[in-house]
């Protein structure tokens, strides 16, 4: 979809010739705070913490593996495959089907959790992932390239003081950081990345209203 100058394409974070992963301390710790903490690992992570909290970790790895494990293979598939620049999806016109295919991974896991069963906190931790997936969906496609990294740490933020309490707000400083080191390797401009936490935390919301 094409842009004016002055629409949402001023919000394209910089491109840089350098490899900013290898070029100051910083810009290394940006890169270990990224990959270490990237959308797979803290999906799955939240699902079973909630799983733990739910005393039922068979359907947090059940849960784990619709809205991680099988959408991060896909991606990396893409990217062995020339689909994809790499696991990031740093394409935005490209992102549109890796979305539409993890919300499908989703969907797949949550009818199975509701016809088994499932623990309601669970079922209402995947409702909220699929709410994110959607959300981001729309941003993406009419607006812009939105962080992922941030999308999912503010979901992960937001559900872990909803389920564990109110010191667990320390955990947006983790959100800060990521959304610092997103910003440091020029993947993201700050516009991004706090749209991203945004819609993170909106599709956060849905867990409580549903479980």
């Amino acid at each position: 979809m094409a842009h004016s100058a002055a629409g949402p394409s001023s919000t394209t974070a910089p491109n840089s010739a350098v490899d900013p992963a290898a070029s100051t301390p910083a810009a290394r710790l940006a890169h270990v705070v990224t990959e270490a903490l990237t959308p797979a690992v803290l999906v799955a992570g939240i699902a079973l913490a909630v799983a733990w909290h739910s005393r039922s970790m068979g359907w947090g790895i059940v849960a784990a593996l619709f809205a991680s494990g099988i959408p991060i293979s896909y991606i990396v598939r893409g990217v062995r495959r020339g689909h994809y620049k790499d696991h990031h999806v740093s394409v935005r016109e490209r992102r549109s089907t890796v979305i539409l295919f993890a919300a499908a991974s989703v969907g797949v896991g949550l009818a199975l959790m509701i016809l088994f069963r499932a623990p309601r906190e669970l079922v209402a931790l995947v409702v909220a992932m699929l709410a994110g997936l959607a959300l981001t969906l729309v941003v993406t496609k009419w607006w812009g390239k939105v962080s992922f990294h941030t999308a999912v740490a503010s979901g992960t933020a937001t559900t872990l003081v909803l389920v564990f309490g109110p010191w667990l707000h320390l955990t947006w400083l983790v959100v800060g950081l990521i959304a610092w080191s997103r910003v440091r390797l020029r993947e993201h401009t700050v516009a991004q990345t706090v749209i991203g936490a945004v819609l993170g935390a909106a599709a956060g919301v849905v867990f409580p209203l549903v479980r």
